[in-house]
């Protein structure tokens, strides 16, 4: 299945891959992201017996976009997929930018069992957060253009759209290696980069609305609190990361309530996610 068709006329893109009889796991990618293959992800799901459903979030590839969305929008969005699919269940995950949409499920999504997010930002403002405290300049850059609206950031994104699509996966990976931690750099080559370059170029097809709403959305009210999650709930962040300064994830491991902690002050951004799948899924499971 390659997308759903949603009740209000929207289709959604989504990659259903794995076991069809196994326990359902909830993709949400980063940003700017489509639901395209993902080894660092997929190989340690399918050991484990995981049927991994990735989500492409409106107006990313052939997702229609939702103008103005929030955060908590995908969930009902999600839902509808989960349903579509017969999964009653499902543990969910988000990296990034998808981490705060993965969070949106644990407060909202009647399906979600136990959810695990990497490296995801706090919401903003944040109170008692300095928000860009440590963040590279790239993406101070880009989500202060997102803080201003749209016309501010789209003409920004727009200029970055020609490289992200006609780049190698070597001039990708320099791009991404550019600011960030040491220990990320030794993660930047192979095929997370080329999965990385294909999920980008799948995401932008069609051109910078996914990538505009999910940086507006991200700056603007979640839609919901994060004090609301009642479900188990896992924090996975590095404290040399750059791109979601830790100061994020010690935020939200403050506020979740019951929220079970991993912070790492070696780890960085792309580190944590490749290096400790494996632990992070054995984790989901065992509280799922």
């Amino acid at each position: 299945m390659d997308h759903v068709d949603l009740d209000d006329g929207r289709r959604m893109d989504i990659r259903v891959t794995g076991p069809e009889s196994g326990r359902v796991l909830l993709f949400h990618p980063g940003t700017p992201a489509a639901a395209a293959r993902l080894r660092a992800l997929e190989r340690p799901a399918y050991e484990r017996g995981l049927r991994v459903v990735s989500v492409s979030r409106p107006g990313y590839a052939g997702s229609t976009r939702r103008r103005g969305r929030s955060v908590v929008d995908v969930v009902s969005d999600v839902d509808q997929v989960l349903r579509q699919l017969g999964a009653d269940s499902t543990l969910v995950l988000g990296w990034s930018g998808g981490g705060a949409h993965a969070l949106a499920c644990a407060a909202r999504l009647p399906q979600a069992s136990a959810v695990a997010v990497i490296a995801s930002g706090a919401p903003q403002p944040a109170e008692g957060l300095d928000w860009f405290a440590g963040m590279h300049p790239g993406n101070v850059e880009g989500f202060t253009a997102a803080i201003e609206g749209e016309p501010s950031v789209r003409p920004l994104l727009e200029k970055e759209l020609p490289d992200m699509l006609a780049g190698s996966a070597a001039e990708l990976a320099s791009v991404m290696a550019d600011g960030a931690a040491e220990v990320d750099r030794a993660y930047l080559s192979g095929e997370l980069v080329e999965d990385f370059l294909a999920g980008n170029r799948a995401a932008l097809e069609a051109g910078v609305d996914g990538w505009c709403d999910d940086a507006l959305a991200l700056v603007n009210d979640w839609g919901f609190e994060v004090g609301e999650i009642a479900v188990p709930t896992m924090v996975w962040h590095g404290g040399a990361d750059v791109f979601a300064p830790v100061a994020h994830g010690e935020w939200l491991v403050g506020r979740i309530p019951g929220v079970r902690a991993h912070l790492f002050p070696d780890e960085g951004h792309f580190s944590v996610g490749v290096g400790r799948m494996g632990e992070i899924l054995d984790e989901l499971i065992s509280f799922g």
